[in-house]
Order: structure tokens, then C-alpha cells, then sequence
């Protein structure tokens, strides 16, 4: 057998991991990691004869010769190689968890960051007990700086993901309203993200500044402006704390939103100096202040100057569907489809809201993995798009007409507030009865693929 010792001094002289035989490159090596259905041990030897220069299997059976290293497990494997690899790390290495925006926010940091350090960051939403893993693989000597998204849909994976990041610094964006089902309810989604404050409390991090304040432990950085995170952090007695929000008061910077149509400008203050700054960002939606301030924040902490953090978060383009903005013939397109649940529907009905614009059309679809709450989420969302000041409304999937089947619909219209049961029956009427001139939200979860209806817009 391989041990953990063994793989990182071929990891050394090959350090870059490929787990998809389709992206083999020469020198590379091959983690056959097994999937719902496949194993990849069966593509070990294609790995090979592509230029991988070692296969890493767990089934003898595919151990041809001294190319393919044996292992009792290959996932385990992966993710033991990336521990021992951040051991050897001296770098500040920053952990983000959150309900919402951990990707926009993450990629904030990265962008403000790298202006000033060379930064690596969790790639696309590589954020789980595979991603990780990856993530951890990628930072090299060369690095000053990494930040590294985790993700969760039930307790003790965050706790678990700390332990191969082992960041020395954190974030938590929010909490909120989502897999619901797997935390058992929002309590068990509090507890769940807490895993990363309660891994930075008892950690002993040698990246951590160390001061008469500080203990050594992990600096965490919080929205004092977010009652749960507060109170998250008062229930673990955390002692490193750098605050951010809306007010001056005790915040290391704080901000506000000056327009809002729908790109967002912020004016910032740092509270070291004493100095306000503009920023015109290409990001829309009210809720990304408090992910553009998290990473002013750690700018900022990280002694970065007004005008490279200012750079950093006016040069960040939304991409993959979050908060992008999208202008076609007749129409503005907010694309927020990449994902959603209670608590991101919420603040994104809430911004369009807000939002300058002559006419708007809220287009929803179905939130998953709410369990035995999706009744109760999907009927106050459509209370929620009711209650905001738009033109047109559009639920699709059965979880929304269903609600709205069994909701006394009150003065509302049908021909404004419209269900369909799939995306398809939208988009034949959409077909039908095209929508123009209007600055529109598209937002549903990823499963009910929503990018179907762009082209129609």
C-alpha cells in the first residue's frame, strides 16, 4: 500500500492532480475517485496511456505495473494528501462557509487580494469534500494568500472541511433558510456553519499576527450588522474578531449604497485612516453589500491600500449565473439562477424592489432541498413577490403552483401573477406572449434550469 508520506513526495515532483481521464495531462496524477455510477479505477489504465505519470487506485485488480499506486482508499487518499500538503503551508489561508454568497464573496476577496499579494482561490464551487481537497492541491510555494470555499448541506461537514483547510482566517457570509432538509431546520443550519467558528477558536495558527490581543488562534470576520452571526459568536466566546457593516462604530470599515440601477455603487469608509472612498462595481443587488464589505474588510485588515482594494472589487465580474447582469434588445436581465432558497429569494425580491426601472417582471422558480418546509417557503415567497412592486409575475414548478393553488389570491390577477407546473409550459407562453422593455429576475434553483428561458428574452 501507498501511504500519505509516499504520495506527497510523488505529489512534489507531479503536482498537479487530474481526476477526470478526459483532462489528463502529461505528468499529471490520477486520482480514480468513484462516482454514483462509475468507478473510475476502470480508467486508470486510459489515464495512463493519456501521460498521467501515476494512477492512484483501490482495487487491485487494475494494478498493472509500478505506475499504478495501490491505496485503501482513493478518496481518503486525496483528502489526507491535501492535509498534510497545508501542514506545510505558512500562508494565511482564508475559510469561507455561509448560506449565500460564498462564491461572489470569495471571488470579492480573491479579486481585492490579488492586488496586492499572489493569491489562489477555490476555483468555480469546488467546495465540498472533493473540491476542497482539490483546492488545497493547487497552492504552491509561490503563494502568499489563499481563500477557500466550503460548502455544506449537513452538520459536521463543515468541521471536516476545517480540518483539511485548517484556515487561520474565516468568514461566514450568513445563515440562512437553506437544505433545510439535511441540517434539520434553521437551528441545525446555525450550528452547522458554526463548525467554522468553533475550528478557528481552538485552532493554534502560525500565520495568526500575534499580539497582546491576540492568543494565536483564528481571526474571524463578521457582519456586525447580522444578529445570527453575533449571536453565533457570543454563544463560542470568540476572542480574534475584526468587525464590518453599515455603521462606523467599531467596525474596522463600513458602508452604504448610493445607486442601486441596477449596478450598485458603494461609498466606504476605512476606519484605520479615516478615509471615504467610491466604488462602482459591476455587481447588482442590494444583499452583495454585505459580501462587497466582507472583502473590503479583509482588505483592509490585510494592509492593503484604499486604491487596490478599490480596484479589486470595481475589476470583479460577476459570472455563472449570480447577480449577472444581462442587456439584450429590449431587456435587462438580473441572471440569479444558479441556485436558490428562502432566504436568497427573499433579499433578491427585495432588490428588484428597489430597483430604478420602468417596468419589472419577477420570474421564480422552485426552491429544493426544503424537505417538509416547502410548503410553508414556497407559499411566503409568493407572499413576498405579492407584496413587492413589480409588474409581472411568473412562478414556475410544481412546488410554487401548488401553493399558489391552496393561497386565497386576494386582488391579485392571473393575467399579471401567472403558474406554470414546468419550464417548458413557460416558455410556450413566454413564446406567445414575449416580455419586453423591463428589467426582469430570473432566480430558481439549479435543477429547474431557468437558462432555457434567456433566449427568449
Amino acid at each position: 500500500m501507498t501511504n500519505t508520506e509516499q504520495l506527497y513526495t510523488l505529489f512534489l515532483q507531479h503536482p498537479l492532480i487530474i481526476t477526470d481521464t478526459r483532462k489528463i495531462l502529461p505528468g499529471s496524477l490520477f486520482f480514480a475517485l468513484k462516482g454514483e455510477k462509475f468507478d473510475a479505477n476502470t480508467f486508470a489504465e486510459k489515464a495512463i496511456e493519456a501521460g498521467a505519470a501515476y494512477a492512484i487506485i483501490d482495487n487491485p485488480v487494475y494494478q498493472l505495473n509500478e505506475k499504478y499506486l495501490l491505496v485503501d482508499d482513493v478518496l481518503t487518499a486525496l483528502q489526507d494528501l491535501a492535509r498534510h500538503h497545508r501542514r506545510q503551508l505558512t500562508i494565511p489561508v482564508i475559510g469561507l462557509t455561509g448560506t449565500n454568497g460564498k462564491t461572489t464573496t470569495k471571488e470579492l476577496i480573491n479579486s481585492v487580494l490579488s492586488q496586492h499579494f499572489k493569491t489562489q482561490a477555490t476555483q468555480g464551487n469546488l467546495n465540498n469534500h472533493i473540491g476542497v481537497p482539490l483546492s488545497i492541491l493547487t497552492i504552491d510555494a509561490s503563494h502568499e494568500m489563499a481563500v477557500i470555499e466550503m460548502g455544506a448541506n449537513h452538520q459536521k461537514e463543515i468541521e471536516f472541511l476545517c480540518g483539511i483547510a485548517q484556515p487561520s482566517h474565516g468568514l461566514i457570509t450568513n445563515v440562512g433558510k437553506a437544505h433545510l432538509e439535511g441540517f434539520g431546520g434553521f437551528e441545525g443550519v446555525k450550528k452547522g456553519k458554526g463548525e467554522l467558528y468553533d475550528f478557528l477558536k481552538k485552532s493554534e495558527n502560525p500565520q495568526v499576527r500575534k499580539s497582546e490581543e491576540q492568543d494565536g488562534s483564528g481571526i474571524a470576520f463578521i457582519n456586525r450588522d447580522n444578529p445570527d452571526l453575533i449571536e453565533m459568536e457570543q454563544l463560542r466566546g470568540l476572542q480574534n474578531v475584526v468587525y464590518y457593516g453599515k455603521s462606523s462604530a467599531n467596525n474596522l470599515v463600513n458602508g452604504e449604497i448610493i445607486e442601486n440601477s441596477p449596478l450598485l455603487t458603494l461609498k466606504w469608509a476605512n476606519n484605520h485612516t479615516g478615509k471615504s472612498n467610491l466604488v462602482k462595481t459591476q455587481l447588482t443587488g442590494a444583499y452583495n453589500l454585505d459580501n462587497i464589505l466582507a472583502a473590503i474588510c479583509i482588505g483592509v485588515y490585510f494592509k492593503l491600500s484604499d486604491e487596490e482594494i478599490n480596484k479589486g472589487v470595481e475589476d470583479y465580474q460577476p459570472k455563472n449565473n449570480r447577480s449577472q447582469i444581462m442587456q439584450t434588445a429590449t431587456n435587462t436581465l438580473i441572471c440569479d439562477y444558479y441556485n436558490a432558497n428562502p432566504s436568497s429569494m427573499q433579499v433578491a425580491i427585495e432588490n428588484i424592489g428597489k430597483i430604478k426601472a420602468d417596468r419589472k417582471v419577477l420570474i421564480l422558480g422552485d426552491m429544493f432541498e426544503l424537505g417538509d418546509e416547502a410548503a410553508a417557503e414556497h407559499t411566503a415567497i409568493i407572499q413576498k413577490a405579492m407584496e413587492t412592486p413589480v409588474d409581472q409575475r411568473i412562478f414556475i414548478g410544481k412546488e410554487f403552483a401548488l401553493a399558489g393553488a391552496t393561497m386565497d389570491h386576494g386582488p391579485w390577477t392571473m393575467d399579471k401573477n401567472v403558474f406554470f407546473d414546468t419550464a417548458e409550459d413557460a416558455v410556450a407562453a413566454l413564446k406567445a406572449n414575449p416580455i419586453k422593455n423591463s428589467t426582469i429576475l430570473v432566480k430558481g434553483s439549479r435543477g429547474m434550469a431557468l437558462e432555457r428561458l434567456v433566449e427568449l428574452f
